[in-house]
């Protein structure tokens, strides 16, 4: 039985635990999408931490509808916060890989602000003296929705072994539920999390912690995508030289 408020506090000490080894001055930086995980994870670091060591960092790529929901965030917890739009970063790279005689293809326009993201997330660091937040849950990295050396990447990970199920509440223990029930969206290609990957995580939740998919069709369309994304998960590979 998940015991939200248990492991909620759970992860609160384990957090203080992370910054005393690896930074006891330091602060939590933490992109602020507007959605559940992150300003779950913002919570959590701002209760473990005390919101004078969160610093919020809010990135559009251009118009984001949901910027609002955002910035209520960063003002209800209290923490220091910047916004910096990349669009036209973005722009400059895929104008540049067009100019190269090559076009970009669908995957190459969604992974690039997120890699901007990360960089930038990074560049803040270590101006305020960070470490950086991941924000991905165990149901995202399951099937390998994330952005490989973007929102994958991070230096401590309060809820990647959380389903999203798991997280909502975990998220209720700690926000109003308007933070938490929002409809989860990548914020780059338009659609619902749901929409883009083809089954809803109440499905891929259940799959994942009791081994149960009455749908055949979906069943090996998780297992598909989980193995082919484990990548993103492992370390990378690398040569061994025996001598």
């Amino acid at each position: 039985m998940f015991d939200s408020k248990v492991v909620k506090n759970e992860i609160v000490k384990w957090i203080q635990d992370y910054f005393d080894e690896n930074g006891k001055a330091c602060k939590a930086v933490i992109g602020i999408s507007g959605g559940k995980d992150s300003s779950i994870v913002a919570a959590l670091c701002a209760q473990a931490l005390g919101a004078d060591r969160v610093y919020g960092v809010l990135i559009p790529c251009g118009e984001q509808h949901d910027i609002g929901i955002a910035q209520e965030l960063v003002s209800l917890l209290g923490i220091k916060h910047s916004l910096f739009n990349i669009k036209d970063s973005v722009d400059s790279i895929l104008d540049s890989i067009k100019k190269s005689g090559i076009e970009a293809n669908r995957q190459a326009i969604i992974n690039v602000p997120a890699r901007i993201r990360m960089t930038l997330l990074y560049a803040v660091s270590a101006t305020v003296n960070g470490r950086v937040a991941n924000t991905c849950n165990l149901s995202e990295d399951w099937i390998g929705y994330s952005t490989k050396y973007g929102d994958s990447a991070g230096d401590f990970s309060p809820l990647s072994q959380l389903t999203v199920t798991e997280v909502k509440l975990i998220g209720r223990e700690l926000l109003p539920d308007k933070f938490t029930d929002k409809v989860p969206e990548d914020g780059l290609s338009g659609l619902s999390d749901e929409e883009n990957i083809g089954f809803t995580y109440d499905v891929l939740d259940r799959y994942i912690r009791e081994g149960v998919c009455e749908d055949r069709t979906i069943r090996e369309k998780i297992d598909k995508l989980h193995l082919c994304n484990l990548h993103k998960l492992r370390q990378m590979p690398c040569y061994k030289l025996v001598q």
